[in-house]
């Protein structure tokens, strides 16, 4: 290589002037291969760009015939330079027409040269291109060599991105940079969204690549690690981590890679190709990401998204930047896009801004999932690699209620879910005419559509929807946004407020469900292989009573004067139910002995999501006031499939006829016993999961807001006398296909109900 590292910072400055001359995008890219392959002493410079259609196009090229440039296409794991672009990684051969993976074609005259060097052009991880030199003579590049085309395609890299080259494209063969993407995950919350990106946890744009001065970026480097690190440490050591637990070891590791001296030696070396310090540490990011999103082993996985989130941290110093940026730039008509998130932070966006949210990871029964549903907010989750697939301010279409994403979408598409907008726009102009309605069935069965809560914001739908009351107050929300402990008096400010916005209306308030997969950043946490079948919920509040008995105070206080519904998560054993109730037995003692206000009557009962409950429902029934069945766990735990993980949370149907047997059951013993039950699971919110369950006997359901609308109108339409006559045989058959799900369906057209 020319002058040893004085050939690539030569030929970056050299670029630098390149990119600013007022000419053609094919001009400019012909100039840039004829510098590469004189600065590099090569006889051949092509660069191949990734196309929509997944194939790669030969876009300039010196050495090679000018004739094959945009007529050369690869397929995406064809030759060599296919497999540079699947693997994201460099090739570097002596020998290039002996390796088994190499393609001939003759329209490029290429048979000649025998040396290969090809490197992805990567951003964000994601692979926008190759760009590849050769020679005739066979030799094996350096390493200082691949250093310098590596740090030559991060150029490569932002002009393809800027989506100049699309003009040098044919009609459905444009770059796959700045593209429109389709692609599809779960859908978290219902609701179609169109908006702008913001990503939740910025990518830092670099605005100079090319350094002036070397030495003077890796001083600045070492200068910004030494910030990073003493930041970190500062981290590990607040009061509200140095206790230990298992977050402070996150922490600990966390620092560790800070440490790390190959990851600070890739940085180095590509600052010291001639590339500003932040550009330095983006291009090793990137490369970084790349290897992620190819990663099968989750702990590896892991470990690369820790170096992922450590380089952002580490570009913000270099550029000045903080490192959370403020919620007051939110644009209008917002599509948050993150990694991950956690209720608390959803909930710190200005929700008139807020239009929707992309999830690279979360299921349907995560924590923020609930949240947004509760703001009703459409959301997508498992989006693989969505905050690299996107730019802050790029045009995004959230279709929650299939899970399709369309990113950079084009007229047509953005027209169509405009009208869809407006057709559900009318749709729920439709249901709000119904609010006031009672719900009752064509032959006169009343059904009690209650909502799911958790936080004040939840309490306004109560009025909008119409429901008959809350048939679930998930209490554990008021623990998981807050920073520290609730304390009792917070509690109790918080529960009579829900009960005043109720008014007469029931409200039925589960107590703490914490533990497992709900971790609170200030309690301790015990690592456990299986969480949702460990130390959890009622388990929990029976090993440490003080927790447990501080809320119920709270509840009874607030309740004063009033009936109060009181439920427990996770029980498994009748034993649990009356240890647990006599802890409120005691509560109601103290607050005699103070002279407190006592609730007028309070009513105890018991979630059923535990199966073992199923067999101890006659003694269970006997006990307790209520019953509500959480059809979510209940479901993973008839399965024994864990419903956060993706593999296994849609492989079996809750509408499939051992769950049918099994809720059925429930509910004709409740009625035997004279006790109400109700389910609040996210069945109850999806209309035909309603249909199923009003005709198998369920007379009270409890769902998100936004469903209240939709399971109304059905179930004003639904004869159940003639649904249990089309639907219940089906439950006492041998087991064939095992779903109802098609039964559900064809007897909902035959009706005319909409699904």
């Amino acid at each position: 290589m020319r002058g040893a590292l004085g050939g690539p910072r030569v030929l970056l400055r050299r670029l630098r002037e390149v990119m600013a001359e007022p000419v053609s995008a094919q001009d400019r890219l012909d100039k840039v291969v004829v510098l590469i392959a004189a600065n590099m002493v090569a006889e051949v410079c092509s660069v191949y760009v990734l196309r929509v259609d997944g194939t790669l196009e030969l876009y300039a090229t010196e050495g090679l015939k000018r004739e094959a440039v945009h007529e050369t296409v690869l397929k995406a794991d064809e030759g060599l330079v296919g497999l540079v672009a699947s693997e994201a990684n460099p090739i570097n051969l002596s020998d290039a027409q002996n390796h088994p993976a190499f393609s001939f074609r003759p329209e490029t005259g290429e048979e000649i040269y025998h040396s290969f060097l090809g490197v992805p052009v990567l951003r964000a991880g994601n692979t926008l291109g190759v760009l590849v030199v050769q020679n005739r003579a066979r030799r094996t590049y350096t390493e200082e060599e691949e250093e310098a085309l590596q740090t030559t395609a991060m150029v490569l890299a932002e002009m393809i991105a800027s989506g100049e080259l699309s003009s040098l494209a044919r009609p459905g063969a444009e770059p796959v940079a700045r593209h429109t993407i389709h692609v599809t995950g779960t859908s978290l919350s219902d609701g179609i969204a169109l908006g702008h990106v913001v990503l939740h946890e910025p990518r830092v744009v670099i605005t100079n690549v090319i350094a002036d001065d070397v030495p003077r970026e890796l001083k600045r480097l070492d200068a910004a690690i030494a910030t990073l690190r003493a930041d970190l440490d500062r981290m590990v050591e607040h009061r509200d981590v140095a206790d230990g637990g298992e977050h402070r070891d996150v922490l600990e590791a966390y620092r560790m890679f800070s440490y790390d001296q190959g990851w600070l030696h890739r940085i180095s070396e590509a600052v010291s190709t001639g590339l500003t310090a932040e550009a330095g540490a983006e291009r090793v990011q990137s490369d970084t990401r790349a290897r992620m999103l190819r990663a099968s082993d989750p702990y590896l996985r892991d470990r690369l998204h820790d170096l992922d989130d450590l380089a952002n941290r580490l570009m913000r110093v270099l550029m000045g930047q903080d490192h959370a940026p403020g919620k007051e730039q939110l644009p209008d008509n917002a599509i948050v896009v993150a990694r991950s998130m956690g209720p608390a932070a959803l909930l710190d966006y200005d929700r008139k801004k807020l239009r929707g949210l992309i999830l690279e990871e979360g299921g349907p029964t995560s924590h923020v999932s609930i949240v947004a549903r509760a703001l009703g907010i459409p959301a997508v989750g498992e989006i693989t690699n969505a905050t690299g697939l996107v730019e802050p301010g790029d045009a995004v279409i959230v279709d929650g209620s299939t899970g399709h994403v369309h990113m950079r979408p084009p007229q047509d598409i953005e027209a169509a879910y405009g009208e869809r907008v407006k057709l559900r726009a009318r749709r729920q102009a439709q249901y709000r005419a119904l609010r006031d309605q009672p719900c009752i069935t064509k032959d006169g069965q009343k059904i009690a559509l209650m909502i799911n809560a958790g936080l004040t914001i939840d309490l306004p739908h109560l009025d909008e929807t119409g429901a008959a009351g809350i048939g679930l107050f998930r209490t554990e929300l008021q623990f998981m946004v807050a920073d520290t402990l609730p304390r009792t008096g917070e509690q109790l400010a918080l529960y009579r407020t829900v009960l005043d916005a109720a008014d007469k209306r029931p409200v039925t308030f589960r107590t703490l469900d914490i533990g497992g997969d709900k971790v609170l950043p200030y309690m301790r946490n015990f690592e456990e292989e299986n969480p949702a079948l460990g130390w959890r919920a009622i388990r929990l509040g029976l090993d440490r009573p003080g927790l447990l008995r501080s809320q119920v105070r709270a509840l009874l206080r607030a309740a004063g004067g009033r009936e109060l519904r009181l439920m427990f998560p996770m029980i498994a054993m009748v034993e649990e139910f009356d240890k647990a109730k006599s802890l409120v037995e005691v509560e109601l003692t103290h607050l005699r002995r103070h002279g407190h206000a006592l609730p007028e009557r309070v009513h105890i009962g018991t979630m059923l999501e535990v199966p073992s409950l199923l067999f101890q429902l006659d003694e269970l029934l006997e006990r307790v006031d209520f019953l509500s069945v959480g059809s979510n766990d209940l479901m993973q735990f008839l399965y024994a499939a864990d419903r956060g993980n993706v593999r296994v949370s849609q492989r079996f149907d809750p509408l499939s006829a051992p769950v049918l047997r099994a809720l059925k059951d429930i509910a004709d013993k409740a009625r035997k016993h004279g006790k109400p039950v109700a389910l609040c699971g996210e069945l109850a919110s999806q209309p035909i999961g309603a249909l199923a369950l009003a005709i198998i006997g369920y007379r009270s359901l409890s769902l998100s807001p936004s469903a209240v609308g939709p399971v109304k109108a059905l179930l004003l339409d639904l004869d159940c006398k003639k649904g249990e006559a089309t639907i219940l045989p089906c439950l006492e058959q041998p087991v064939g296909s095992v779903s109802i799900r098609h039964k559900l369906e064809s007897f909902a057209a035959a009706e005319g109900l909409q699904l």
